[in-house]
């Protein structure tokens, strides 16, 4: 057992948070330096269904001229009705409450399946083009298949793609469109406005879901990625050349920096406080240059090249200073 268990197990006797017994329990369990392999081998697990879709995709790219498209999409529809198959078998069903299988590896037979779907359809698209022009329908059909297999398996990894998915087909459904009507291919701010938009829809639900205890451990993925895609839409815009715009997505991190600063002490959650303060500290030293970039400042650039050092230095104890207060305070 290393120091900082020992600490914390004594703390908690001296606290009278567990008896005697059981402080002598822990110390002896601790010491016979058992360590689990449920981390490695999920990894592994993980790794495989990665190398399994990568190997598809390979067979399919090398040998298509020679296997056909109707044998390689009937390969990949039998893998796909076995592997549901299996996994709907062998699940609990829908529930509202974190649920798991009674094997890990069906939770990896989930996301090797739902990989496998994106990819039939996207071939099939592509091949024959079932949806005509409409790659859009192409990417929304996969992603709602990823959100029920997430919702219906409770599986955060199909839950990623399915967010993904679903933020691709907001890009293809805006990009395109301003492309065609438009000649000042201005098409990436109205990216960025759908960007936030569903960021914040994101940021809805989650508290929605809350709200009516469906999945709540969800709201940590679902919340990672609205912070990511709101902050980068503000930040990408904080340098476009119309004051207003810039000014808007300005307002717009600085709402997010409040929103996930409150929510991340709330869940506790290291990951959110520390990329909301990184998007902060970006945005805010964009909005300065901004704010100062009419000032002539040819007469002290000296003393800025001076205190640059410094200012960098402070920034990074600051932020070491707040990440251990954060640390300190989700941990008592």
């Amino acid at each position: 057992m290393n120091k900082f268990d020992s600490q914390n197990t004594k703390q908690l006797l001296e606290k009278n948070l567990i008896s005697e017994k059981q402080y002598e329990e822990i110390v002896a369990y601790r010491s016979l330096n058992i360590f689990s392999l449920n981390t490695e081998l999920r990894l592994f697990l993980y790794l495989s269904v990665l190398l399994f879709t990568s190997g598809i995709g390979i067979l399919i790219y090398e040998n298509i001229d020679s296997i056909g498209h109707i044998a390689i999409l009937s390969l990949l529809l039998a893998v796909i009705v076995v592997c549901f198959f299996y996994c709907f078998k062998n699940s609990k069903g829908f529930q509202k409450t974190e649920t798991q299988f009674e094997h890990p590896v069906l939770e990896y037979l989930v996301l090797l399946a739902n990989i496998l779907t994106c990819i039939f359809i996207g071939y099939l698209q592509f091949q024959y083009k079932p949806f005509g022009e409409h790659y859009g329908l192409a990417t929304l059909v996969p992603t709602i298949v990823s959100f029920f297999c997430a919702y219906y398996f409770d599986n955060r990894s199909v839950l990623t793609i399915a967010i993904t998915g679903l933020a691709a087909y907001v890009g293809l459904s805006v990009t395109p469109q301003d492309l065609l009507n438009n000649n000042d291919f201005y098409a990436s701010e109205s990216l960025s406005y759908s960007a936030v938009i569903l960021g914040v829809l994101l940021i809805l639900w989650t508290i929605y879901s809350n709200r009516i205890s469906l999945k709540m451990h969800f709201s940590l993925v679902f919340l990672t990625f609205a912070l990511h895609i709101i902050s980068i839409a503000a930040i990408s815009n904080l340098l476009h050349h119309d004051s207003l715009i810039w000014l808007i997505f300005a307002g717009i991190l600085a709402g997010s920096t409040f929103y996930f600063y409150k929510i991340s002490h709330e869940m506790k959650a290291m990951s959110l406080y520390v990329f909301m303060i990184v998007y902060a500290y970006i945005g805010g030293n964009i909005f300065l240059f901004r704010i100062f970039e009419d000032i002539d400042f040819s007469d002290i650039w000296e003393l800025f090249i001076f205190l640059l050092p410094a200012y960098f230095i402070g920034s990074i104890v600051m932020f070491v200073k707040l990440i251990k207060n954060f640390h300190k305070e989700i941990a008592e």
